[in-house]
């Protein structure tokens, strides 16, 4: 490798390797995950994953597609953000329609058990609750030490009621927002920032594990020499976070964007690209749902059909059906394994 071609965390790399770096920051460096591009063959996705399906498709001008969630009915929900609408799938009716207009950018959504929607306002930087019989909408986080959210993007719960949510823009105002980051609402309503920029450069999908002692995120920087991966955290009882490391690597492809998690604790992440954008993103990763096991190793791969595959969640009567946005489509396929139990709202 000459160089001037000698990217920093090659530089990093071998310096550790060579016994060159302070020791502070050795004691740093995360030791890197498996990398996407080198785990590919060999798979035994039909354990996984049956054949992709187009459930319906969605028309307009404008379209990128997000947040799918499923309802106590098994009707999908999901996100047309440059539409501003959050869109109805009826499966057995086979019927598309617009649930909310004037979303305010939603992006992901996630069902409480109590059967209230969950919504990542990318457009005002806040979560708010929906109650969809009665069109009542809470706003349960609207900033952070006296500053409002970045663009609020994905979100996660857990059994004690606390919300974990991932909130970046592309050129925030830092005079009147807060940092990239990770960050909880607890049930008092008071923010709690966990993870925050530089030590996270874009956080993105975010789950835990069915026994929540672990805390899945992505990272999606599309900025050359930046982070794609998936980190994994142990979730402590007061919802800290400790312990991180690196799950799996996806640069210099493009990374995971959302994702969501079986019963047994795999992941299921949506990522890759069919063509190159304008961005330092490589074609390594395929474009498609990845199953990756608790301890980082690619187990299957299913191939989406266009550009740009964004997120995923299970529903159906057995939760064996996975939903994907991708492109213009709503996407569906069976796995043989469920998603975790609290992907069915109880009420």
């Amino acid at each position: 490798m000459q160089g001037k071609n000698l990217k920093r965390r090659d530089f990093l790399s071998m310096a550790g390797a060579l016994g060159i770096l302070p020791y502070e920051q050795l004691l740093t460096q995360e030791t890197p995950g498996e990398n996407i591009s080198d785990a590919y063959d060999g798979l035994k996705t039909r354990r996984y994953l049956g054949k992709v399906k187009i459930a319906t498709e969605v028309s307009g001008q404008q379209i990128f597609l997000e947040g799918p969630a499923v309802d106590v009915h098994g009707q999908v929900f999901f996100t047309n953000i440059p539409a501003n609408e959050i869109l109805l799938w009826d499966p057995v009716a086979k019927k598309l329609s617009v649930a909310l207009g004037s979303s305010n950018g939603a992006n992901g959504l996630r069902f409480r058990p109590n059967g209230k929607l969950l919504v990542c306002e990318g457009g005002s930087g806040l979560i708010s609750e929906i109650d969809l019989a009665t069109d009542e909408r809470t706003v349960l986080a609207d900033g952070y030490a006296g500053k409002s959210l970045q663009s609020t993007n994905d979100l996660e719960y857990d059994r004690e009621g606390r919300i974990y949510f991932s909130s970046r823009a592309g050129k925030p105002d830092l005079s009147k927002q807060n940092v990239k980051g990770l960050y909880r609402v607890d049930p008092d309503g008071s923010v709690i920032q966990l993870l925050a920029e530089p030590d996270v450069q874009m956080p993105n999908g975010v789950v835990l594990s069915p026994d929540e002692k672990t805390l899945y995120m992505i990272e999606a920087h599309p900025g050359d020499d930046h982070n794609r991966c998936i980190l994994a955290f142990d979730l402590a009882e007061d919802g800290a976070l400790i312990n991180r490391r690196t799950l799996i690597d996806f640069y210099p492809g493009r990374s995971g964007d959302g994702m969501c998690i079986d019963a047994n604790g795999n992941l299921y992440v949506a990522a890759g690209l069919h063509a190159l954008r304008n961005e330092s993103e490589t074609l390594d990763t395929r474009p498609g749902i990845h199953v990756i096991s608790p301890e980082g190793k690619l187990l299957a791969f299913r191939e989406t059909p266009e550009d740009t595959i964004t997120n995923c969640t299970f529903g159906g009567k057995d939760l064996r059906t996975l939903y994907i946005t991708c492109g213009k489509y709503l996407l569906s396929l069976r796995t043989k394994i469920p998603g975790k139990s609290s992907y069915r709202p109880s009420i």
